[in-house]
């Protein structure tokens, strides 16, 4: 397999170990899938819980089994992290918290995750000379310009008013009342000291800003494999009304845009990331689909209709109702009115462009989310209530 791999200049690409960091999660369980059965490559898997790798961890008959290794552990508080690091030739750093309801309500914890908790990552690759890559979020870019516009600007319509770019775009937030932006704050200050760490000191790095991955295994169904009273991302939440035969809830009306890019797209972004060191080394990423742009209410529509063929149920006759921000995610909400990314950059270092459709991804994330999940929600409803 290696000696039949080459990177994007022609190369041979040879294998090396990476340690992943919150190789449990979502992203982290479907980057294991394609390391293990596409590359030579070896991976120390770190986290919590594995529950989303088992299939990949046993049984050790499995033909990767020697190059995948998994390490139950915090990084908040292990003293093996660094020694896990100095093992590998990469590190890749996926932990945080991120889920939206958690910023305002969890403030703390969110900036502590996100910022202090990734300190010692960063500098323990910056000192061994580990390369690194760094998981941020489309977040940082806070506010569009345009949406300081008045409504009626026309200038609202230029992409150079919202359209996002790694290298122009400025970051702008709310105010510090609206703790909602912890997450987007406490994620650009740890890209900026990345930033710093290769400007001083020469650390190898690159930075990925995810625009709405979506795919199998994302996030959680709250009472199912998350907390009851739970509030996962917008797509979770709309798949756990689904599954619930609930209506779905549109925040402030659903006027929000966003853009979204299937899982298996994104990884293969990753994986040339990986393999092409000397194209990816010093960039940031915006990694989306803006192809795939939809208001979040025309987001709630089309999944009631793929939802609908994929179980083979009946659309509820009232399938949204409208809730404001502060009853479903409490005091200090705001957010951004748009977040589509430009794909320049990706484009020209790794040639990468995204492939599937909005209705082809909720599709495979609704089919799986439909056979996995249904039958537990069913049990949960039916139960009876203690009186």
């Amino acid at each position: 397999m290696a000696s039949s791999r080459v990177d994007l200049d022609g190369n041979p690409i040879k294998p090396i170990t990476i340690c992943m960091i919150g190789a449990g999660g979502f992203i982290g369980s479907h980057l294991c899938e394609k390391l293990m059965s596409e590359t030579p490559h070896s991976v120390l898997a770190l986290d919590v819980y594995n529950d989303k790798i088992k299939h990949l961890l046993e049984p050790h008959t499995l033909p990767w089994a020697s190059r995948i290794q998994f390490h139950r552990l915090n990084i908040k508080h292990d003293s093996r992290l660094e020694g896990l690091i100095k093992m590998s030739d990469l590190t890749i750093n996926l932990a945080a918290i991120c889920t939206p309801a958690d910023y305002n309500t969890r403030p703390l914890d969110t900036i502590y995750s996100n910022f202090i908790d990734a300190l010692p990552v960063v500098k323990y690759c910056s000192e061994n000379n580990k390369r690194l890559i760094h998981f941020s979020t489309c977040e940082v870019y806070g506010k569009t310009i345009g949406s300081f516009l008045p409504k009626d600007s026309p200038l609202r319509q230029d992409p150079a008013y919202y359209v996002l770019k790694e290298d122009e775009s400025p970051c702008i937030f709310g105010s510090i009342e609206k703790q909602r932006w912890s997450y987007a704050c406490a994620k650009q200050l740890i890209e900026r000291l990345v930033y710093a760490e290769g400007a001083e000191n020469g650390l190898e790095f690159t930075i990925v800003r995810p625009f709405n991955w979506i795919g199998p295994r994302m996030d959680f169904i709250p009472g199912i494999d998350g907390p009851s009273e739970g509030v996962p991302r917008v797509l979770a939440c709309f798949s756990n009304n689904l599954l619930r035969g609930e209506p779905l809830k549109l925040v402030d009306g659903g006027q929000s845009q966003r853009t979204f890019v299937y899982i298996k797209d994104a990884i293969e972004a990753v994986l040339l990331m990986i393999e092409n060191p000397a194209r990816a080394n010093g960039h940031i990423f915006n990694v989306g689909n803006p192809n795939n742009e939809v208001t979040v209410r025309q987001l709630a529509e089309m999944m009631t209709q793929v939802y609908s063929k994929v179980s083979g149920e009946a659309p509820l006759e009232k399938p949204t109702i409208d809730v404001s921000s502060k009853e479903f995610y409490g005091e200090g909400y705001d957010d951004s009115d748009k977040r589509i990314p430009d794909m320049t950059i990706i484009n020209r270092q790794l040639g990468w462009n995204p492939k599937t459709s909005l209705w082809d991804l909720l599709e495979s994330t609704l089919t799986y989310q439909h056979r996995t999940y249904a039958e537990a929600v069913k049990k949960v409803i039916a139960k009876p209530v203690a009186s």
